[in-house]
């Protein structure tokens, strides 16, 4: 195969993960980024808790599954090798009541099938052992699970694909993508780049962008605000590690829980509450294009007819730091309202089908000679590395198998 020009669209961990393994493999490929804002890592990268999962709440034999544990080992190494960052600080998941421990059972038979290194079952008193200040009838303690800094990686992934040869052009949005015949033609503003082969990685503008290439107009993106907490200095050491709840199985969110950053600091969230704009960072932004996109998504409608007490209930949250607490407070009783203080806040591009179903896996949809990721959330940071490696398995004609 003659050398190609390869382009990427979107310079987030995932889509600078992916340039870095093209160039990896064919160092005589052209590899080009496409980056809308003035900086890698704005986002999702630039806005998560850090975490490097180690493969808990995954189907097992799912794309998510099977990537978050290649990835967490590849990540690992990545940042032992570069110096970054990487503290395996371990995580508790915790049953607060009886209520939860059939949950528990099952997340526990999960994580057994996907080989989660080192979990193990504790009772009341082993979670004080880990976490003094933690209650909880049962737990798991899944000690692999880490902490990094997602945005000083994606940062080292963008100096690996600019060493190689390749460029990283910000400040570059896409404004269109049309197939020809000989490949691909992306339009930047009056500028045209053209590709052999095209990879989507455009995280809350996903269904946009894959829409541009072609794509069917479903999964639509459904942008939930995730808001976080700090807890004060004099509260942090409280909180070791990570502290987790029970997840819902009826959501692909994993509830508000407390998170050590590598800064040091102890983080409490992330709730997940309707945006009103795709980079809906604000609870006052309001985007109405984007809010029409939502609406007029048949699987919002239904997803809302579903779910509308859970949706106000997090919206009530969002506004009130006590009821936001009153959840967080179960597991870590000393940590009260009084305890925080507002702190960032990230989008999640929620991937939502038209049946109204969230969808829970990695989507990645082909289309000739473009690679849409069409949801991607977390492990998705974690993951990166292994999702790098699996689309460029598609760019290079390797049949892989989409569970």
């Amino acid at each position: 195969m003659a050398d190609r020009v390869v382009a990427v669209v979107g310079a987030g961990i995932l889509g600078l993960a992916v340039a870095r393994e093209i160039g990896r493999r064919r160092p005589g490929d052209r590899v080009v980024v496409l980056e809308k804002e003035d900086r890698v890592a704005v986002h999702q990268t630039g806005h998560n808790s850090g975490v490097v999962h180690a493969g808990i709440y995954y189907q097992p034999g799912s794309l998510k599954a099977v990537l978050c544990a290649r990835g967490r080992s590849m990540l690992r190494d990545y940042c032992a090798e570069r110096e970054l960052p990487y503290e395996e600080c371990g995580k508790l998941v915790i049953a607060v009541d009886t209520g939860e421990v059939a949950r528990l059972d099952a997340l526990e038979a999960r994580a057994g099938d996907n080989a989660v290194p080192g979990l193990r079952r504790v009772d009341s008193a082993g979670i004080r052992d880990i976490e003094p200040f933690a209650e909880g009838v049962a737990a798991l303690y899944s000690p692999r699970t880490a902490i990094t800094d997602f945005r000083r990686v994606a940062e080292a992934f963008a100096a690996d694909v600019v060493a190689a040869g390749g460029e990283v052009r910000t400040s570059c949005p896409v404004d269109r993508i049309t197939r020809t015949a000989s490949g691909v033609e992306i339009g930047t503003g009056a500028e045209v780049l053209r590709a052999d082969r095209v990879v989507l990685c455009a995280g809350l503008h996903a269904d946009t962008v894959a829409g541009m290439a072609g794509a069917e107009p479903g999964p639509r993106i459904v942008p939930f605000r995730g808001e976080y907490m700090n807890v004060v200095p004099a509260k942090r050491d409280l909180v070791r590690g990570l502290v987790y709840p029970v997840p819902d199985p009826r959501y692909p969110f994993l509830g508000v829980h407390f998170t050590r950053r590598v800064s040091g600091t102890v983080e409490v969230g992330p709730n997940a509450v309707l945006a009103f704009a795709r980079e809906g960072y604000r609870r006052t932004r309001f985007v109405p294009r984007d809010m029409a996109k939502t609406l007029g998504w048949p699987g919002f409608r239904r997803m809302a007819r579903e779910h509308w007490r859970t949706g106000l209930e997090e919206m009530y949250g969002s506004v009130s730091i006590s009821a936001y607490m009153r959840k967080a407070q179960r597991y870590i009783p000393e940590i009260g309202a009084a305890d925080v203080v507002r702190a960032g806040a990230g989008v999640r591009a929620q991937a939502l089908d038209a049946d109204g179903t969230l969808v829970d896996d990695f989507r990645i949809d082909r289309l000739g000679p473009v690679t849409a990721v069409r949801n991607a959330p977390s492990p998705a940071a974690t993951s990166s590395l292994a999702i790098a490696e699996y689309i460029a398995d598609v760019l290079d004609g390797k049949d892989v198998t989409t569970p």
